[in-house]
Formats: structure tokens, sequence, C-alpha cells
């Protein structure tokens, strides 16, 4: 049986950290291991699903955790979040960042094959903000590939980009795919990279 003090350090440490934590930093910080971390967290996991007063839930990706608000509160988290999100993001910005949400991990070139358009600074506003961040494309060493943030599943009070409306239809839509397959996407991959060759 877990140590309820520890269960107590973990949530303390969460709360006030206030950014996603590695399990192993934070086993670092509580004086444990990672597998005892990872027992901790479901521990927590299973106290906050099972307390109904409590607005509190996990959001675990790539072995890094943090905490957030229950999707159930999410109309009163977008009360407070979300009109200063989109008063402060343009509509492409808002495109991009739905794109990446539902297609993620997902590259520029495929970005801008789905929408018509050059998204190079929509991007770089993007990753300015939080809301997005991007690593080494596996595929390609030339370009990156994005990925919705903490913050951003924060901001919408989701626990993952799964929670997304409709995520599992649109995820997997093939018509987005035969955009990003075609010659004029190819087409524009290719004058992106020739631009950026000449900067």
């Amino acid at each position: 049986m877990l140590s309820s003090h520890l269960v107590s350090i973990l949530e303390t440490v969460l709360f006030i950290s206030g950014e996603p934590l590695a399990y192993a930093r934070l086993a670092k910080i509580i004086g444990t291991d990672v597998l005892t971390v990872t027992a901790l967290l479901q521990t927590l996991t299973e106290k906050y699903d099972r307390d109904e007063m409590c607005g509190l839930m996990l959001i675990m990706k790539d072995n890094k955790v943090t905490l957030a608000t229950k999707p159930e509160n999410t109309a009163f988290v977008e009360a407070l979040t979300k009109s200063s999100l989109q008063e402060n993001l343009s509509k492409a910005a808002l495109e991009v960042l739905a794109i990446v949400a539902y297609r993620s991990p997902i590259s520029r070139a495929e970005i801008e094959a789905i929408r018509g358009v050059n998204c190079s600074f929509t991007l770089r506003n993007l990753l300015l903000r939080d809301l997005i961040e991007r690593q080494d494309n596996p595929d390609d060493q030339r370009e990156y590939v994005y990925f919705p943030t903490f913050r951003l599943l924060q901001s919408l009070g989701l626990r993952s980009t799964g929670d997304l409306p409709d995520y599992q239809a649109l995820s997997v839509d093939e018509r987005l795919k035969m955009i990003v397959d075609s010659p004029e996407a190819s087409q524009m991959e290719q004058e992106n990279q020739e631009k950026e060759i000449r900067k």
C-alpha cells in the first residue's frame, strides 16, 4: 500500500509547479524511484476520479505529468480562459491550432497542404504562446513535426487530445491525407524548402 503522505507530497509538488514535470524529476524531488511515482500518479488519478467534489485531474504525456481541471468543468474553465485565447488569436492561428491538435504529429508542409497557404509565421506565434511544440521529424531531418502542448490542453479543459470533439473520426480522415499527398502539396513543400535555403 502506498503512503498517503507520499500522495499528498506529489499533489503539492504538482500544484506548486504549475507546469508539466517529468516522472524522473518527481522521483528525485520526492526521494523515491520512477516506478513508485508511476504508482502514486495512478493512486492520485483514482482519487480524483472517485471524488465528485474535486475539480482536478492529471494530464500525462511523454512521461510527464501536470495538474489540470476535470472535463466536466470545461464550460467554466472556458469562461475564464477561452475568450482570452480567442481574442488574442487570429482565425488562421485557430485553424492551425485545430489541425495540430487533431493530426499531430504533423509537419509544416502537411499543415500548409491542408490550409493551402504558408503557415510559418502562424506556427512561430503559436510556439511563442506555448500552445504547440515542435520536435525533429524522424522521417525527414530537414523539418519539424508539431504537437499540442500541456498548456493548450489545460486551456481547453481536456485530459488529452482524444477528448476533442469527433477526435476519432477527424484524426484519421482520409480526405486530409489525400490533400497532404497531392502533387500541389508536394510542389508547395518543395517551394518552401527552396525559400528556407535562400534565407
